[in-house]
């Protein structure tokens, strides 16, 4: 086990019976689901209690307008996973023009947030067929209204074929909500002991998490009195606990934080 620091906990603490200051702490030891983490780059995205991934998708959503969608491209068959041309396909026929206007992302900008774009299930009826249909599960998080979408989109003809909106389903987040919510709380008095901890560990100021740390994350639903009243909402909202990892270092204990992204704001457990 490599060295514990504790330097703004104030006592020893060790192993999975960590105890939680008011500040974050650092620790050598391995979170749920992160062994074998990538230590040199990259960012893991979620670790639901029982260690959800995430961490699709490469970059913040940037600002425009919904472009035509491009040629058909490169194409797979049957169950082949979805190829990169389709993939950039499907999310665009998935996207429309009026979602994009009215959704909202993560930062608070125009268009709903892309999760997840996934191989379809082929229909009952299709199980045996030779010459099946291959369609791709487009998912979006609309801050705007906190509702999850999912648009099924027939790789043959280009053509949507069902879309589902439901509230209260909160999957794990991507690598942008990860980085976002890393944002918000290094930007909240809540963040301080984070930074503090990052600077004794690396001697630099924390600045760019997205390039200094590796992130984990897991989905944080509201218990009834269980938790600050400010967190009631969550799993309505889409609240996240972060276990950010110094790259090439220790990890950072951030759990008595969570971070809801609907509201943007930080509360603290047992506050």
């Amino acid at each position: 086990m490599r060295k514990i620091v504790h330097r703004h906990l104030g006592k020893v603490v060790a192993g999975a019976g960590l105890a939680v200051a008011g500040t974050a702490v650092m620790v050598g030891i391995t979170l749920p689901g992160t062994a074998g983490a990538n230590e040199s780059g990259g960012s893991a995205g979620g670790a639901a209690v029982a260690a959800q991934q995430g961490g699709q998708g490469s970059g913040a959503v940037k600002p425009g307008v919904v472009e035509q969608a491009p040629a058909e491209g490169k194409k797979g068959t049957g169950s082949d996973p979805l190829t990169d041309d389709e993939t950039k396909r499907v999310e665009q026929l998935a996207l429309t023009k009026q979602m994009f206007s009215a959704g909202e992302n993560v930062e608070g900008r125009r268009g709903p947030e892309r999760l997840s774009v996934d191989l379809a299930e082929p229909d009952a009826d299709e199980l045996d067929a030779t010459n099946a249909p291959r369609r791709a599960d487009v998912t979006f998080y609309d801050y705007r209204d906190d509702t999850l979408v999912t648009r099924t989109v027939n790789l043959d003809t280009g053509k949507v074929e069902q879309t589902t909106s439901r509230t209260g389903v909160q999957p794990p987040l991507s690598h942008d909500e990860n980085v976002e919510a890393l944002e918000v709380l290094i930007a909240d008095p809540l963040g301080a002991g984070l930074k503090a901890d990052f600077k004794d560990a690396t001697g630099s100021e924390l600045t760019d998490p997205e390039q200094q740390l590796l992130l984990n994350s897991a989905v944080y639903r509201a218990t009834p009195g269980a938790q600050p009243a400010a967190l009631d909402k969550c799993g309505e909202h889409r609240c996240v606990r972060l276990f950010p990892k110094v790259k090439n270092g220790p990890w950072i204990d951030a759990r008595s934080l969570v971070v809801d992204l609907s509201a943007r704001k930080v509360v603290k457990l047992g506050s």
